[in-house]
């Protein structure tokens, strides 16, 4: 077994690490508190050429694996940036693998070579408020006239759809009760959201909010024929491609989150002096990091596994449902102990420790819950009976 990163994996970790401190903790906060998009960083990132990371050279990407693409959004977590940094680039980094796998030729020329350079701004339009994460339950209707589907609906939770010019949209083309498999008579689009016919609500929410994530309310959408990806129809199982890479890049934000709350409460506890010691010396507060650490440590041993897996086309279901539910799990507990190492000032918003919580929380219950994992596991790799 060989756990060393090849010379180009060091030189991207690096290269984004370098970028990634250009933007200091008080950059982060100002965004997150101001409910602003961090346009600045999101720049940098695309003319760095980042965003391409696993697009295809033909299109003006590098071409490189989920493994690069890991890398890249530990280091911007890490840095300080979070999920506000993290999800700021992340559907611009792996989210339109469902265009490059099975879009057109003309679908992907449009449009991934403006997402390369950072121009084109996409958000991810799945879930549904009857829905939630039963996406063969979703009402989204496209219906077929000529050359063009007419669309109707709501979505919620859709993150940057304030930002963004397009939308990798699922509908449902043929009603549920006339599919012979529930995950049949799904249809993916990759369209304008067109605000004339989009009305976007943002919610409000506890953290996170250098980016937003919206109510969508979808009234008479008329979409082209050329904006489909792929079949009419089969646009479940395009999704299901991306699904264990979409958990390994949450895992690793996960991850970053916790060495940048780890970082904070070491220098905190070698700094905060009370009884003329430094609170670092006592036990109490010692030992939950250097728990925190093993675990982080443990944690990116399993995404490491996963994404490698991923990348040299071998089934990775198990690691990546794995990754994402310890490095989410390690990830939060380093930010509450960093908080709690902080005592009072960890409430404050002065350390920045709080708005680390606050985003590495949300990696418990997205893109789907601990629970969630756990029932996959149970059934799929245990072979217990389904549960839900």
């Amino acid at each position: 077994m060989n756990f060393e990163m090849t010379e180009d994996q060091q030189t991207v970790r690096a290269a984004v690490r370098e970028l990634a401190a250009r933007f200091d903790d008080q950059y982060w906060m100002d965004c997150d508190l101001n409910h602003e998009f961090p346009r600045a960083f999101y720049d940098a990132l695309a003319d760095g050429g980042w965003l391409g990371v696993t697009t295809p050279e033909e299109f003006g990407g590098h071409g490189l694996g989920i493994t690069e693409a890991s890398i890249i959004l530990e280091e911007i977590a890490a840095s300080g940036a979070g999920m506000n940094g993290a999800s700021s680039v992340h559907m611009s980094i792996f989210g339109m693998h469902p265009v490059i796998k099975h879009g057109s030729e003309q679908l992907k020329e449009r449009t991934l070579p403006r997402i390369v350079t950072g121009d084109l701004h996409v958000c991810f339009g799945v879930t549904e408020p009857g829905a939630g994460l039963d996406t063969t339950k979703i009402t989204t209707r496209a219906e077929r006239r000529g050359d063009q589907y007419v669309v109707n609906g709501r979505k919620v939770w859709i993150s940057k759809a304030v930002e963004s010019e397009k939308v990798l949209l699922l509908t449902r083309t043929t009603p549920a009760g006339e599919v012979t498999r529930k995950t049949d008579g799904l249809t993916l689009f990759l369209t304008d959201l067109d605000r004339e016919h989009i009305d976007i609500r943002p919610i409000r929410k506890m953290g996170r909010n250098a980016v937003t994530s919206n109510e969508l309310f979808i009234d008479d959408l008329p979409v082209s024929i050329e904006d489909r990806v792929g079949e009419e129809g089969k646009g479940f199982y395009y999704l299901l491609d991306g699904l264990n890479p979409e958990r390994m890049l949450v895992a690793a934000e996960a991850l970053g989150i916790g060495r940048a709350s780890l970082n904070a409460a070491v220098r905190y506890a070698n700094e905060r002096e009370v009884f003329g010691r430094p609170i670092g010396k006592n036990q109490g507060i010692q030992f939950p990091l250097a728990d925190s650490l093993a675990r982080l440590d443990a944690a990116e041993l399993v995404l490491r596994k996963a994404t490698w897996l991923y990348d040299n086309d071998r089934p990775s279901a198990r690691e990546a449902n794995m990754a994402k539910y310890l490095c989410a799990d390690a990830g939060f507990d380093a930010a509450d102990r960093a908080l709690q190492t902080h005592g009072g000032m960890g409430y404050s918003e002065e350390y920045n420790v709080a708005r680390y919580f606050r985003e590495a929380r949300l990696t418990r219950i997205a893109p789907l819950s601990q629970e969630m994992v756990l029932n996959f596991l149970g059934e799929h790799v245990l072979e217990l009976p389904r549960s839900y």
